[in-house]
């Protein structure tokens, strides 16, 4: 396994009035398991975030994917227009089409995505279900070889997340297979997102956000992101006002946060914890992996 750097953006230097969240970082390839369960035990009673490295993907293979990301959002509207979401949530998502944080935002999300889903057949039974079906992907003569990656990453995304999901499970007292097992949770489902916000500056005063604020429906998230500084979490959010702290980015890193599945599931006792992005003014990608669990 690939000993992956642990070091912050270089591109960007804080300003006085940021404020950053401290986070547990797990490495999945410490032989020291029981430290591991320690650090993810402390980071899902507090916050819910934390970082995660060495976890197997390269960094030349997380590279490339950032940067067939940046060619599709490179392509003209039109273009990505003709990939639009479908029913089946797969496809583009244009500047403004989401809206996170209604009763605070003025308008939608300043960014736009494409999401990937877990591909079945037409004629497969499966694909009746709200998550599985066919992906809409962009013409081979646009971006040759885009599709074989974006399938490799979904892969390899979903075998980083059963890694934390065995620590998770040793975290809650159960079986380190506890999540692996078809009898309890049915089939993964993995959804993909490429996000790319375009440099539009926030202003939280005003309503205007790269990503109102929300937390993950599913059991866990993924994030890869750039250098730029712009995530932010809310560690209680039922604080007036409420306060929010930057996540440093890491390179190699995947940024993981629970979601409201998992917080379920433990009856309350991990948490799914609001987060934003607060765009200021610099181009910014990040490639996230949203894990649910099939229950039907």
């Amino acid at each position: 396994m690939e000993k992956q750097q642990q070091r912050h953006g270089t591109e960007e230097i804080p300003t006085r009035d940021q404020k950053f969240s401290v986070l547990n970082c797990i490495d999945l390839s410490s032989s020291d398991i029981q430290q591991s369960v320690s650090l993810l035990k402390q980071a899902c009673l507090d916050c819910g975030f934390f970082y995660v490295v060495n976890h197997g993907i390269s960094q030349e293979f997380m590279d490339q994917v950032f940067f067939e990301s940046k060619k599709f959002f490179q392509l003209p509207l039109d273009e990505k227009m003709n990939l639009l979401r479908n029913e089946k949530h797969r496809g583009y998502t244009p500047v403004l089409d989401e809206l996170l944080d209604p009763d605070n935002q003025l308008h939608g999300d300043y960014k736009e995505g494409y999401y990937i889903g877990v591909e079945v057949p037409e004629d497969d039974p499966q694909a009746e279900k709200p998550f599985y079906g066919q992906n809409v992907w962009p013409a081979d003569y646009l971006l040759p070889g885009w599709r074989q990656t974006m399938e490799r990453f979904h892969k390899e995304a979903l075998e980083v997340a059963r890694a934390v999901a065995r620590i998770i499970a040793l975290a809650l007292n159960l079986e380190a297979d506890f999540f692996d097992r078809p009898e309890m949770l049915g089939q993964p489902i993995t959804v993909l997102r490429l996000l790319h916000y375009g440099g539009q500056i926030s202003d939280p005063s005003k309503g205007i956000f790269g990503a109102g604020a929300h937390s993950d429906y599913g059991l866990i998230t993924l994030l890869a992101t750039d250098d730029v500084v712009a995530l932010q979490i809310c560690k209680d959010k039922n604080a007036q006002p409420q306060v929010w702290e930057y996540v440093a980015p890491i390179r190699g890193a995947f940024v993981v946060n629970l979601g409201d599945m998992l917080e379920r599931w433990s009856n309350c006792i991990f948490r799914s914890t609001l987060h934003r992005v607060v765009g200021n003014g610099r181009e910014r990608y990040s490639v996230s992996s949203n894990q649910m669990w099939d229950l039907s």
